[in-house]
């Protein structure tokens, strides 16, 4: 199959909404992440012709002039799939992030595909451990939290992954939901590489205060199979907001008080269950409310006999654990107490049974 080198500068791309086309692309988008200076970088895509008749493919417009397109120039039957290598010249150092339209006979709008990276003097790989395995593929972690989040927050954290198997594979993280988003570093892993996962919480479309757990997984490859081997737990803790308060109010607020933010409940031994106790105490000078109480790890129960406190008053905050249930949690035992104290919105209470 003949390819031709395209190169046609524009001053940017319009956007074009979701519509139909005869060509399609298994992705749309390839991270290839750290790209030597000077090493033009090139990134394959798979692409189809959907339709039910040929096509060719008749002009290709790219956003800048740093970057060449080879694409089939003769017709593509039905059904068949090609390949379009777009092909970046790694001249500038820093993040680059390039969009290519790819214009068809059969299309009014042309198919858009997007490269991005980061040209680097020196490649840096982890030098940290990966101490985990999503499936087939080793990581640093299997639990991500975004902690004291603020509504409006964007927060992010990084899982450091790596390929210890004899094929490439391109990770994807399956069953998202909307308040998240992962981006995986590069796209496709070759055998003995490690990337980066950046997972981006958007903190507008958190229904409640407190927290919001869910899972996410790991497949090496679009399409792979959900299983719980391949399970990363995502918790986020969204605070309430106290940040129009005046002076006087922050005086006369209610000020949470607890006997210990570590209940040490002992060794299970033969028991069953462990159960300990926490005293809570409204110090301030008005109503203190417990909005929420929630556990991190499911094994856990709690009790409180008031939710609302008055000045000087007490309550009792009684915690139960369970052996066989404690046991299969992925992630330590602990209570999130949210309340309206403006000075610790959240506390997390450390939960020790061994």
């Amino acid at each position: 199959m003949k390819k031709i080198f395209i190169s046609v500068a524009l001053l940017a791309l319009p956007f074009f909404g979701a519509m139909a086309q005869s060509i399609v692309a298994t992705n749309q988008i390839i991270d290839c992440g750290q790209v030597l200076y000077q090493t033009p970088a090139t990134f394959d895509f798979e692409v189809k012709n959907k339709s039910n008749k040929p096509v060719r493919i008749t002009d290709v417009c790219t956003s800048c002039g740093c970057t060449d397109v080879a694409f089939p120039r003769e017709a593509i039957a039905a059904g068949e799939k090609f390949t379009i290598s777009i092909t970046y010249d790694a001249a500038t150092m820093g993040h680059f992030d390039k969009l290519v339209g790819i214009y068809n006979e059969g299309d009014d709008k042309p198919l858009l595909l997007r490269v991005r990276g980061s040209v680097v003097r020196e490649v840096v790989d982890y030098g940290g451990n990966y101490n985990f395995m999503l499936g087939s593929i080793k990581s640093d972690c299997n639990d991500v939290e975004f902690d004291d989040v603020n509504r409006g927050d964007r927060p992010q954290k990084k899982i450091h992954i790596f390929n210890s198997t004899s094929a490439a594979v391109q990770p994807v993280v399956m069953h998202l939901p909307e308040y998240l988003k992962a981006d995986v570093s590069p796209s496709n892993i070759a055998p003995g590489h490690g990337g980066v996962i950046t997972m981006t919480l958007d903190s507008r479309k958190l229904d409640d205060m407190g927290l919001t757990q869910t899972s996410v997984f790991l497949g090496a490859f679009p399409g792979d199979k959900v299983n719980r081997e391949k399970e990363i737990g995502i918790s986020a803790v969204l605070l309430p907001k106290f940040d129009n308060l005046t002076a006087q109010q922050l005086a006369n607020a209610p000020q949470l008080y607890l006997s210990t933010t570590e209940l040490n409940l002992g060794h299970f031994d033969q028991k069953k269950k462990l159960k300990g106790e926490i005293v809570i105490r409204n110090d301030g000078k008005s109503v203190l409310k417990i909005k929420s109480l929630q556990m991190f790890t499911v094994g856990l129960q709690v009790s409180l006999n008031k939710q609302t406190l008055h000045p000087g008053e007490s309550a009792k905050l009684k915690v139960t654990a369970e052996k066989r249930q404690l046991k299969t949690a992925r992630s330590k035992p602990r209570v999130l107490m949210i309340t309206n104290d403006p000075k610790q919105p959240k506390t997390t209470i450390k939960i020790v049974a061994e």
